[in-house]
């Protein structure tokens, strides 16, 4: 196997582990713990737990409130899910690969939610006194915004010099010498 089918691979094998990671946790907010019938759970002074049904996209925008828009929705979030993976495919280097699974395994995981509930299942609840600097997450919506977050900075810190930069940096050691 080559390298960078090996690379590929293992991408896919960790968007299948923040998948699982993301469907274990639910399940046991939504199973052992109850919280749906709970409500709310106390953890920390700046962390609970914290039922809620997400019914629209990040921020709560395109919130979906017929089954028209539910399926709308579910399919822009499918597509998108489609075009990360086929990036996937067409990376060659781990770091964005990398990057890449945490997106769509996070995808996978609300698209699992949203196909099967009709909304997504959020409970993490990170907050300082009543100031919250996030909306309630979940698993999957943390690996989506650490993927993002990776891919913005390997894109702003491994910038090429352009040729004509790098022509007159050669030139410029030549002449000092």
């Amino acid at each position: 196997m080559s390298r960078t089918v090996s690379l590929r691979a293992a991408g896919f094998g960790i968007a299948l582990a923040v998948f699982a990671l993301d469907r274990t946790v639910k399940w046991v907010m939504a199973g052992p713990l109850q919280l749906q019938n709970v409500g709310l759970i106390k953890l920390l002074p700046f962390f609970d737990l914290r039922w809620t049904e997400n019914y629209g996209v990040s921020l709560g925008m395109f919130t979906a409130t017929s089954s028209e828009m539910k399926l709308a929705l579910l399919a822009m979030t499918g597509l998108i899910a489609l075009g990360v993976a086929v990036w996937m495919l067409r990376e060659v280097v781990f770091g964005e690969i990398a990057a890449l699974s945490l997106v769509l395994g996070g995808a996978l995981g609300n698209i699992y939610d949203r196909s099967t509930h009709g909304y997504v299942i959020d409970y993490a609840d990170l907050h300082i006194g009543e100031w919250r600097p996030f909306l309630i997450f979940n698993i999957a919506d943390a690996a989506i915004t650490l993927g993002v977050l990776i891919l913005l900075a390997r894109s702003l810190l491994s910038r090429e010099k352009p040729a004509d930069a790098a022509d007159a940096q050669d030139d410029t050691a030549t002449e000092t010498v």
